[in-house]
This record gives structure tokens, C-alpha cells and sequence, in this order.
């Protein structure tokens, strides 16, 4: 579990999670140790009571759209309803009565592609604050990877302007044995703002010298990202194709992302019917009706000539396997979608290389925005990423006010807390990997890393 940062006259929001399945376990885990008031609504009386078991929290078992279980639930003095249920409706309806009897914020789950493209009308038309869609968020980071494939993954930040980036170092690169500080041009535009070695997590100064075998996460712009890779001797051209095993939102959403990008895409799928629609869907996609497990169909249909493979059943352990099968089998970039949120250690033990965790990607999103709706001070959160198993934030701010002690205050003069970079600066559009001469301005949008945990504001940056 999380610390937190939360201060000790700060009052947590009152909360409504509607729905106890893997994504609202999640958030309510979170959104606790942040110091929230949560209540959480399920059918289930087996999934409220494990909760409620975990966590000092309100359970209610009913129906999370009806009025008098809402209103059960405290829905009058609430600060946000969260509907995560695995219905989409159910999940809008819950967001709308709560929103007929009081003025809190909601945000809905919404995974059916036919939605997909009415987001915007959805969200505006019912007064949303968000609509997330896992399996979309998922393609996209999955299609991010596919274009930097030396990357284990891809975090945009200042909408798409600048990207985290981390990758493993391999024993043969150039960088292995090397301090920061001597790397010179080689890095420039660049910055590294955390590196995992063992069981450690670093915020790493210009001494620290680089190890085979560390994962490590820079941030910089993606043209500065490719250059940088190449200067090292890494592959940094997209993939010319994908085999994609299982044909279900994830695999749309990413077959339809990667055909725009002019990237190949074959789908593999058991079930005739969905193989016909997806034909339809995806027509310039190869769709093939067989069983992806299957070690001679996987054979017959280029798994060892492939670019890249990325398997999307439903099934965790499946994933895991065909990975497995595909690292041995080819020189293919591989991406494992898991589902499961429990055993991540295990997962990485396994070296698996790029994982996409669709449930943290939804909770991320959520607990980004309860942050935001928190501050008080000059800046509001606008993207938020959880690394190396929640031990390191990547928050972006947008600095809306001038703050004292800490806007126009050269970076080497700033007094902030220990293990935190300032890693980035986006200034009306210029991109700015910030030394210690350069100041944080009114109108930035500035991203920080660091080991702390629980920040709302740019000013919790300060000692």
C-alpha cells in the first residue's frame, strides 16, 4: 500500500465506487490509503465484505443505479461516484441518477466499441467528468510501444509533447559502466529520471553510474527518444507487422490503431461469428479463424518472421504462455496484456520484457483525477503514472498561478524534497529538459518524478 503525502489538515473526498470487481478493488485500495472517505456498492455481498474486511470503508450491497441505494450510499454529501461495474449502461445510469440528486462529479467505464466514437457526447450530453475505456487505453499504449519497440513502454505526457520512456540495458551497450555526467551528447534533450537495479529504485544525479541489467526511464520528446537509441546502437524503427492472438476490444482497438500507422496486422481468433464481424470491422486486416495456442498454426502463420506479437486473450496464464513461446520461437517485439492484478511479482520474475496492465491504466487515470479535484494552491494534476510497482510518480502539473518560493526560482535555488527530479518542461508549446539555471513559470505544464507519494499540488514538490 501507498503512503501518502496527504497533510494532516486535509480533508479526504467522499467518495461512491459502484462496482468491487478487479478495477474497483483497485481504486478503492488506493483512493483509501490517500485518505479518502470511500463507501463501495456491489451485488455481490462476497465482494463489499472482502473489502470492507481490507479496508475501514462503507459497504453497501444493492443495485448501484437504483436511487434509495444511492441514496443509502450518502449520494447527497458525495464528492465523486466512480461506476466501474462490468456494465456499461449500468454504469452511465449510475452516473446520471447521481448526478439528478446532486452536484458531484462522476466518471463511468465504458468499453464497447460502438460508444467508442461518442465519448465527447456522451461525457458532455450527461455531464461526465470522465469516460474511461480500458481496452483502449490499452491498444494505445500497446501501439505506442510497437513504434519505439526498443522501449518496455511509452508515457505521453503534455498531451504527446514529451514521453517516459524506459527500456532494459542490455550487457553489450555502450552505456553500461558509465556515469551520467560523462555521457555529454550523447544524451542530449534528454533526461533520466529513474532506474531500477534489484529490489532499488533511484532518482538518479549525475554520479550515478549505469549497470547492465537496470531498467531505466528518461523522459524526452519522441524525436530526441529515437536519436538518442540510435545513438546507443538500438533498433528504433516501428514494426512492419504484428500477429495479434484473440479478436476482443483490446485486439479492434489496436488492429484499427496499427492499420493507420501502415503497420500489417494479422488476428487470430476461435470463434467463427467474431472472425466474420472483425472482417468487417477491420478489412484491411488478415483475420484468421484458428486456435492461437496452437503451436503449427502459430508456425504456419509466420510467428518466426514476424516483427511483433502480442497476445490479448482473455485468459492471463494464456498470455503469459504464448509470450513465452514467442520469445523462444522468434526475434519479435512481444507484449503481454495481464489482467489479473494480484502476482506481479511472479509476472516479473518471468522477464516477460513490455506488460500493459489495463486496470492500472484505469486507475491511474481515476486517481489523477481526485488529485486534481484536491489542490488548492496555483496548479491542478493533468497526467499520472505509477513506475516500478507504484515505488516511483510521474506527475505532470499545469502551473496556472505564480507560487511563492517556488515560480521564477532558479531550479538549483529551489528547496525541494530529497529523491524528486524536476524532469520536464512544457512552455507554450516549447519543450524544455531543465537544468538548474532554469526556472518553473506561471503557464507551464512541468512533470516531476519522484519516490514520494500522494502529491496535489506543485507546491508539495517544496521541503
Amino acid at each position: 500500500m501507498f503512503k501518502t503525502d496527504l497533510k494532516p489538515d486535509e480533508q479526504g473526498l467522499n467518495i461512491i465506487i459502484v462496482g468491487c470487481g478487479k478495477v474497483g478493488s483497485t481504486i478503492t485500495e488506493r483512493l483509501y490509503s490517500e485518505g479518502h472517505d470511500i463507501t463501495v456498492i456491489d451485488k455481490n455481498p462476497a465482494a463489499v465484505g472482502a473489502l470492507t474486511d481490507a479496508y475501514d470503508i462503507m459497504g453497501i450491497v444493492g443495485n448501484g443505479a437504483s436511487y434509495s441505494t444511492q441514496m443509502e450510499a450518502g449520494v447527497e454529501n458525495a464528492d465523486l461516484i466512480i461506476a466501474v461495474t462490468d456494465s456499461d449502461e449500468l454504469n452511465l445510469l449510475c452516473c446520471t441518477v447521481a448526478q439528478r440528486v446532486t452536484n458531484c462529479d462522476a466518471i463511468a467505464r465504458v468499453r464497447n466499441p460502438d460508444y467508442a466514437e461518442e465519448i465527447d457526447y456522451l461525457r458532455e450530453k450527461l455531464g461526465l467528468s470522465i469516460i474511461i475505456n480500458p481496452e483502449l487505453e490499452a491498444a494505445n499504449e500497446i501501439a505506442r510501444i510497437l513504434y519505439l519497440p526498443t522501449a518496455l513502454s511509452v508515457s505521453p505526457f503534455a498531451r504527446g509533447r514529451a514521453e517516459i520512456i524506459r527500456f532494459k540495458l542490455q550487457a553489450d551497450n555502450m552505456l553500461c559502466d558509465k556515469r551520467l555526467m560523462d555521457m555529454g551528447a550523447l544524451v542530449k534533450n534528454i533526461r533520466f529520471c529513474a532506474i531500477e537495479r534489484g529490489e532499488n529504485v533511484y532518482t538518479p544525479d549525475g554520479h550515478f553510474i549505469l549497470k547492465a541489467g537496470d531498467t531505466v526511464s528518461f523522459i524526452s520528446t519522441a524525436r530526441s527518444a529515437a536519436n538518442f537509441f540510435e545513438k546507443c546502437g538500438m533498433k528504433t524503427h516501428r514494426v512492419k507487422d504484428t500477429i495479434i492472438i484473440g479478436g476482443g476490444k483490446s485486439a479492434y482497438y489496436l488492429g484499427k490503431q496499427l492499420i493507420g500507422m501502415g503497420i500489417g496486422v494479422k488476428i487470430i481468433e476461435k470463434d467463427r461469428e467474431r472472425c466474420l464481424e472483425l472482417e468487417s470491422l477491420l478489412p484491411d486486416a488478415i483475420i484468421i479463424n484458428g486456435d492461437g495456442s496452437d503451436e503449427e498454426l502459430l508456425k504456419e502463420e509466420g510467428i518466426r518472421s514476424c516483427e511483433s506479437f502480442v497476445p490479448l486473450t482473455g485468459l492471463d496464464e494464456e498470455n503469459i504462455l504464448l509470450t513465452l513461446y514467442a520469445r523462444e520461437q522468434s526475434e519479435a517485439k512481444v507484449i503481454t496484456k495481464i489482467n489479473r492484478i494480484t502476482f506481479r511479482n511472479v509476472i516479473s520474475s518471468l522477464d516477460l520484457g513490455s506488460v500493459v496492465y489495463p486496470k492500472y491504466i484505469t486507475a491511474e487515470a481515476i486517481i489523477a483525477y481526485v488529485r486534481a479535484k484536491k489542490n488548492s494552491l496555483g496548479s491542478s494534476i493533468e497526467t499520472l503514472y505509477h513506475m516500478f510497482d507504484n515505488r516511483v510518480e510521474a506527475i505532470e502539473f499545469n502551473v496556472s498561478e505564480d507560487i511563492e518560493n517556488l515560480t521564477n526560482v532558479p531550479l538549483k535555488d529551489l528547496k525541494n524534497k530529497d529523491e524528486l527530479i524536476v524532469a520536464y518542461i512544457n512552455r507554450g508549446g516549447q519543450s524544455i529538459i531543465p537544468g538548474g539555471l532554469d526556472c518553473i513559470k506561471k503557464g507551464d505544464n512541468v512533470v516531476i518524478v519522484t519516490k514520494h507519494t500522494g502529491f496535489h499540488d506543485i507546491s508539495d514538490i517544496l521541503a
